[in-house]
């Protein structure tokens, strides 16, 4: 075999010549290869664990004709919110740089452990994602559980609040994550900043919110390392930005949120009153939450219809 090299930017694009020709109607292969990334053995990783993946496992029906042993490539576009073509690329070793979300997405639709996670993100040549930020890693044994709520909204978060993947139903309750990075990922750190972020509680409940987040957080702050930067970053803007914050911080209360009711408000259904159950991971970096409806209460007709309202009429900051 010889290959023949185009520069472009800063990288290569390596060409393969094969013997003999495309069938008609094929795509040669394109194999690219950046600085630092190897996007050959990328697209070829993609593939293994994308061919080891049952349907069931991700909650997709099997269907009664599959000519693949696992997933099919649409089926992880549809799994990662990416289009066919860009992924059909990716495992055939061509197309860009995927993004670190692009990553995250990819780790979860394949339930890759922590060290194939890792694996995936060195080929790529991206940076691991901090443990608490919205790229973290999820372990696959929290998606099955979570693939399995599918009558329920349920979402994984973690200790500093920041949503890493919800369930269509909580979405439809609570609104799609933001999509940025950083501090503002945090849903404490844009109760604190954000005013309108607070509509997806009752008024009268706000104060008792306020306090609950941040005695949560202090104990999550705790668990972590003293010098740990994310942690430390949210908590000195907080300070700097709310008084509210500043001087609940300054009480030193401590309260784990782990089973609670609470009162949420949806634009189109009103009020719903639910409980809020919480399965903690064994580090305690991240939580497994779903809500159930409140007993006594016409919650459950409500979150039945959530199904079928959908979220057409939800922003993407009530996470």
């Amino acid at each position: 075999m010889t290959r023949t090299s185009l520069r472009r930017g800063t990288g290569t694009i390596q060409l393969p010549l094969t013997r003999g020709s495309p069938s008609p109607g094929s795509a040669p292969v394109v194999r690219r290869r950046l600085d630092g990334v190897n996007l050959g053995e990328l697209g070829d990783f993609l593939k293994k664990r994308r061919d080891r993946i049952r349907p069931s496992d991700v909650g997709l029906p099997s269907g009664p004709r599959r000519r693949v042993p696992g997933l099919r490539r649409e089926e992880v576009a549809q799994l990662t919110g990416a289009s066919v073509d860009y992924y059909i690329e990716l495992e055939r070793g061509g197309g860009a740089q995927p993004s670190e979300q692009m990553l995250a997405a990819l780790s979860r639709a394949l339930r890759l452990t922590r060290d194939e996670r890792d694996h995936l993100y060195a080929l790529a040549g991206r940076p691991l994602p901090l443990r608490g930020g919205s790229a973290a890693h999820v372990h696959p044994g929290m998606l099955d559980l979570l693939d399995r709520l599918s009558g329920t909204p349920a979402q994984v978060i973690t200790d500093l609040h920041v949503t890493l993947v919800q369930n269509d139903l909580a979405v439809a309750l609570l609104g799609p994550k933001v999509p940025d990075s950083g501090m503002r990922a945090s849903f404490v750190h844009r109760w604190f900043t954000d005013p309108g972020s607070r509509a997806l509680y009752p008024e009268e409940d706000h104060a008792h919110h306020a306090w609950t987040f941040v005695a949560d957080l202090r104990a999550a702050v705790a668990r972590r390392d003293p010098d740990d930067p994310e942690a430390r970053e949210l908590v000195d803007d907080l300070t700097r930005r709310s008084a509210e914050f500043a001087d609940l911080w300054s009480r030193h209360d401590i309260a784990v949120r782990r089973d609670e009711r609470k009162r949420l408000v949806h634009p189109e259904l009103g009020t719903i009153e639910v409980n809020c159950l919480n399965l903690v991971s064994e580090d305690c970096r991240q939580r497994l939450l779903w809500f159930t409806p409140a007993v006594g209460t016409d919650s459950a007709d409500k979150l039945d219809f959530l199904g079928v309202l959908g979220t057409q009429a939800l922003a993407p900051d009530r996470s």
